[in-house]
């Protein structure tokens, strides 16, 4: 069987779907002092690495850097994931007014928010495995 991708490039910034043009997905992490901001943000990384999306700079769209805040408006999918019930990241969105995200918190998968400890590698693989299920995938 044929790669049905095999014809068609895909930009760093883009998913590889074979449905048709690519989506551009950006991922979001919170980046507080806790374990859960450690987690949220490897599980972006590693979405990334996995060719999942492209990481973005939260900080950037908090900044109001009207580049950054453009760019995520244009985007086909963005993907904000929180560390805590504080929504830091989320709450960047809605000030920048950028409507109609994917939200995933760590703490809703039933991990505990706790300062002074690494996060788990089992934990990142959690938060990795929903944010899959949150993103477009191949057809």
């Amino acid at each position: 069987m044929s790669d049905c991708c095999e014809n068609k490039p895909v930009q760093k910034a883009e998913s590889a779907s074979c449905c048709g043009p690519a989506k551009t997905i950006l991922l979001y992490a919170c980046s507080g002092g806790a374990n859960v901001a450690e987690i949220a943000d490897r599980a972006a990384r590693e979405l990334m690495f996995g060719g999942q999306g492209s990481m973005f700079c939260l900080a950037g769209i908090g900044a109001d850097i009207q580049g950054m805040v453009q760019t995520a408006k244009d985007a086909d999918v963005n993907l904000v994931i929180d560390g805590c019930p504080m929504d830091c990241a989320r709450k960047v969105f809605e000030r920048a007014g950028i409507s109609g995200f994917a939200f995933l918190r760590v703490t809703d998968l039933g991990i505990q928010k706790v300062k002074g400890i690494r996060a788990a590698q089992e934990q990142v693989d959690q938060v990795v495995a929903k944010a899959k299920e949150m993103l477009p995938g191949p057809c």
